[in-house]
């Protein structure tokens, strides 16, 4: 594995992982691992093809294979795992794998409720030139800027609206961690084509997105569930084994809500000790 970015946000305590969601990168913990900090010891990590991670996903389990590489380069042995998003499913897979024995998983909105067909369905969706181009109207994925251009993008993201209620300071900070430098100018990670290489095929294989993943899940798993998150309106879907935390917050909760969400994991490392 390329090593990846990594902020290590220091302190010293539980050890805790954290994994963001598709199109963010390790920037978007910097609040949440602020209430974190000093009493655990805390890493947020650039999933491939995202944020200063050089490396590009070749097939679909790649980016959450990365993780087991990173909880082995950090000497770790049984970390708490929190991921965002598809982060959620990241932590999911890799411990479902059994490449990591974490403590404890903590999933903020990141989950997979659809039974494999469905899943495999909704997947293939994902694969088309329209999905492609609506990503990059959406999200200015692989987009690519002179310096002036990224300084006037990065700018405006405080005014994206998936970004309403956080602080604008973040908002930028995000933004300028998803560009690397590019020829001669600045490419904004990540591409389109990551986006489509982490889809998943189903091969038969015992960790695919689906709602089954979760029956090889044996560690204390807390959800955290937006009452305007991705999952809300599917909260009996959720398996009976995760202990939910709710919040009055969308899907961008690890930004606008931090203090919750530090809460959440704060107390699952205490209870799991």
């Amino acid at each position: 594995m390329t090593e990846p970015g990594l902020i290590d946000y220091g302190g010293d305590g539980p050890q805790v992982l954290l994994v963001h969601g598709s199109g963010h990168n390790a920037a978007v913990w910097s609040a949440v691992a602020g209430f974190l900090v000093p009493g655990h010891r805390v890493v947020a990590v650039d999933l491939r093809g995202h944020g200063q991670n050089r490396a590009d996903s070749q097939t679909p389990e790649q980016y959450w294979r990365d993780l087991a590489d990173v909880v082995a380069a950090l000497g770790w042995r049984r970390p708490l795992l929190a991921g965002h998003s598809t982060g959620g499913y990241a932590v999911t897979a890799v411990t479902a794998a059994g490449l990591v024995t974490p403590s404890a998983l903590c999933v903020v909105d990141g989950l997979v409720l659809d039974d494999r067909a469905t899943a495999r369905e909704q997947l293939a969706g994902f694969l088309t030139e329209e999905s492609a181009a609506e990503l990059e109207r959406m999200f200015g994925y692989g987009l690519r800027f002179d310096a002036a251009g990224m300084r006037a993008w990065i700018a405006r993201q405080p005014a994206h609206p998936l970004n309403a209620g956080a602080d604008p300071e973040l908002a930028r900070a995000v933004a300028a961690r998803s560009f690397v430098a590019d020829g001669d100018g600045f490419l904004r990670r990540p591409t389109t084509a990551e986006i489509t290489a982490t889809i998943a095929t189903d091969t038969g294989a015992a960790v695919f997105p689906s709602v089954d993943v979760y029956e090889r899940i044996t560690c204390p798993l807390t959800v955290v569930l937006p009452s305007q998150g991705f999952y809300a309106a599917r909260r009996g879907d959720i398996p009976a084994k995760a202990r939910l935390a709710e919040v009055e917050a969308g899907h961008n909760v690890v930004m606008t809500h931090p203090a919750f969400v530090a809460g959440v994991i704060r107390d699952l490392a205490g209870q799991v000790g």
